[in-house]
């Protein structure tokens, strides 16, 4: 009996009463109408999302979409697409909008559970009950999982804040153009029609 316990793996512990849960754990958890993140082993439960913060999503996806189809670039995908970016302890994350190269795709192939790594875009819109300290937080997470470009889309002030790195980073507002750089060639969109 000693031998057995001995090769069972030991359990990953939080504290005293948390086990770490891992993306398959995720993975599996019943669909009950929340939306859910896993930071660090620990899930995180969130309400479904908000009106304006659903157009938002869908608005930003849609520009993107068009033009990555038109011009065979790789996949757009929708909110709740969830990316493994780290593991033991494992965190998924899922953005509001993402998109992953046709290189990396053809590489890889279209998974049907959780895509391993960042994706090179990941895009959040700012929700009403959001903190400064938790979009700081996903922001530094994407990039640090090797995400190329962060967009973090606010409704109420009308800005798009673009990330290259934790410390390159650009607002945009009104008439100035998001454009997709090296990431997304040739995309180009005015911040303003984001917010009509």
């Amino acid at each position: 009996m000693a031998e057995t316990q001995q090769n069972q793996p030991k359990p990953k512990l939080l504290s005293a009463q948390h086990t770490l849960l891992t993306a398959e754990d995720l993975w599996k958890q019943p669909d009950d109408g929340y939306r859910y993140e896993l930071v660090k082993g620990v899930i995180r439960r969130m309400p479904p999302a908000g009106f304006e913060h659903g157009i938002r999503s869908a608005k930003i996806g849609r520009h993107l979409d068009a033009h990555v189809e038109r011009h065979k670039l790789g996949y757009v995908c929708g909110a709740e697409t969830g990316f493994k970016i780290a593991q033991n302890p494992d965190t998924v994350r899922a953005p509001d909008a993402a998109f992953v190269r046709q290189a990396t795709i053809d590489e890889r192939g279209i998974s049907k559970g959780y895509w391993e790594g960042a994706p090179d875009l990941a895009v959040e819109v700012i929700s009403p009950g959001d903190t400064y300290t938790e979009v700081a937080e996903k922001v530094d997470e994407w990039l640090n999982a090797g995400c190329a470009m962060v967009w973090v889309v606010n409704p109420r002030r009308e800005t798009v804040e673009v990330y290259r790195s934790p410390k390159n980073m650009t607002v945009l507002h009104g008439d100035d153009i998001l454009e997709g750089g090296d990431v997304i060639e040739g995309f180009q969109c005015r911040v303003k029609d984001l917010f009509v």
